[in-house]
């Protein structure tokens, strides 16, 4: 029975963890806003469908079409903004938010999943290095990864170790103080 146990036991410990991902690698973060910015995307996208489609309707029905121009300008503004504007509004604002962050240990390498226009979900994957954190606090950034921004709640890193290799916090930080003197004296 204890050869049985003992098997069973070094079994589980070489499965891989539910956060797992084959390709991936280890999943560090996962964000908490994930089904509402799916949800609220969704919304926009259908209620515009819907806008689309019921323009005709509502051209015919009210008679609107073959009023004044300014009303006429006035109406197409109003519902081209809902029905276009703000489907792209909100995926600007809602592009880099991370749904999920990997790390894969051997290659050093991150993977983040978002979600692109069509609400599919997209993945980036960037070195450490490519890690840049802005010098002034944006609202939908938290740092930038080959260029795109990313949007992460530090927060929700389960282990505050990997928030920390990810932003480059844990690298030595060396100042040489001859050359901040030497600089010092040349000013």
């Amino acid at each position: 029975q204890v050869t049985s146990f003992q098997g069973v036991a070094a079994r589980s410990l070489c499965t891989p963890s539910p956060h797992d991902h084959p390709e991936h690698g280890r999943l560090v973060y996962k964000g908490n806003l994930a089904k509402a910015v799916l949800g609220v995307k969704f919304f926009s996208y259908s209620t515009s469908i819907f806008n689309l489609f019921m323009m005709p309707y509502i051209m015919l029905k009210t008679g609107i079409g073959f009023e004044g121009v300014f009303l006429q300008a006035a109406f197409y503004g109003l519902i081209g903004f809902f029905t276009f504007v703000t489907p792209v509004t909100l995926h600007v604002l809602t592009k880099g938010y991370v749904v999920r962050l990997y790390y894969k240990d051997e290659k050093d390498t991150y993977t983040a999943i978002t979600y692109n226009a069509i609400l599919a979900e997209k993945a980036t994957v960037f070195h450490q290095k490519d890690v840049k954190i802005p010098d002034i606090t944006k609202m939908f950034t938290t740092f930038y990864a080959k260029t795109k921004s990313m949007l992460v709640n530090p927060s929700l890193f389960p282990n505050p170790q990997d928030y920390n290799h990810l932003m480059g916090y844990d690298k030595s930080f060396y100042i040489n103080l001859e050359e901040e003197e030497e600089a010092g004296e040349r000013k």
